[in-house]
């Protein structure tokens, strides 16, 4: 007999769990996530699955939603849905994970989750009120800001143009073309593609996404992403670093497009601290991250007239439902656009400024 017996059975019903969702292809960061969870359940309710109560569920949330490392909501019906699975994984008579708490220890375990002790999903879209697309003035600001950044450091001869160009091209790419951060850290140089009715874009009409969002235990999800003419700037930026300035890199035979100068492939973390900096400098909230720059994408190209179904095939999005939320057109396109119907409707000698019938 094991001497920590209880510990030895939470421990294998963990591993059996954990395979669990393997065999279904989860991601192995999800997967460790998910027990890592578990475990920090256990410790609170300072009890083994088949001793939980829903009123553990309860305290755990109260303590998730209190102190100054407060969660966001959700955060916190990611974790139910986590101990929920858990649960349900210990219940499917499959297992038989019923049979040995009841034969070890005479008790067995119960689904502590509920409809009435777990976080409901009422809405679409839960991020923090203060993220929003960049307006054109802002795209603006930080546009102009890297430029100079890259003029300043060039002319004083000081280390650091090289990267700065790189910075500069990499987020400038992120909005003109909608990408994800990790879309855009995992771009090789075979993922710039010409688009044929463009011939004079070379071979930066478009990139093609090998590393999108994945979901369900699927390899990530491929698309194809065209250059819009309002974004043609993009395409001297692209060529200006894939042809003079990423070779003083010496990359050899590397294909990542991004590289550090140590020629390894750009971080998605530090890319991240490299965007926050770089925005703090250029004097925006801190609240617009990079993330903020593929909804300001999505934004301008609905503001400037393109279909829903292009836009949402330009992002990778399965819904056009999501590519609504990222969605946030600007009081001036809301303005012509009335404007418009209002002509449409009423005659274009219709006017309603400066009138007032009561």
């Amino acid at each position: 007999m094991h001497l920590d017996e209880p510990s030895a059975v939470f421990e294998a019903m963990l591993l059996g769990w954990g395979r669990q969702q393997a065999s279904r292809l989860l991601g192995q960061a999800t997967i460790e996530s998910r027990l890592a969870l578990v475990r920090r359940f256990a410790a609170f309710a300072e009890a083994h699955p088949w001793d939980w109560t829903a009123g553990d569920v309860e305290d755990f949330t109260a303590a998730l939603m209190s102190g100054p490392t407060r969660k966001a909501p959700s955060t916190i019906r990611g974790y139910h849905m986590s101990l929920r699975m858990f649960c349900d994984y210990l219940l499917d008579g499959r297992y038989g994970w019923i049979a040995q708490c009841e034969n070890r220890f005479a008790r067995i375990p119960s689904q502590v989750c509920h409809d009435y002790n777990t976080a409901a999903h009422l809405v679409e879209y839960e991020g923090k009120p203060a993220r929003r697309p960049f307006t054109y003035e802002e795209v603006e600001t930080l546009f102009g800001f890297l430029d100079d950044r890259v003029e300043v450091l060039a002319r004083s001869g000081r280390k650091g143009a090289l990267a700065a160009l790189r910075d500069a091209q990499m987020i400038k790419t992120a909005y003109a073309f909608g990408l994800r951060r990790r879309e855009l850290c995992y771009l090789d140089l075979a993922d710039l593609r010409p688009n044929p009715r463009m011939p004079a874009w070379g071979t930066f009409g478009a990139v093609h996404v090998r590393y999108a969002k994945s979901s369900r235990g699927s390899t990530p999800r491929r698309r194809t992403v065209l250059a819009v003419p309002e974004f043609d700037w993009v395409i001297e930026g692209l060529r200006q670093w894939v042809d003079h300035g990423r070779p003083l890199l010496s990359p050899g035979t590397r294909q990542e497009l991004w590289l550090t100068e140590r020629r390894g492939r750009v971080a998605t973390k530090s890319m991240d601290k490299r965007f926050a900096f770089l925005r703090a400098e250029a004097g925006l909230p801190k609240d617009l991250t990079l993330h903020c720059l593929r909804h300001s994408y999505v934004t301008h190209l609905i503001e400037f007239g393109y279909p829903e179904r292009f836009v949402t095939e330009q992002v990778g999005h399965s819904y056009a439902s999501t590519t609504a939320i990222y969605t946030s057109v600007s009081n001036d396109f809301k303005t012509k656009t009335l404007q418009a119907a209002l002509r449409r409707v009423y005659g274009s000698a219709t006017t309603h400024e400066g009138k007032n019938d009561h």
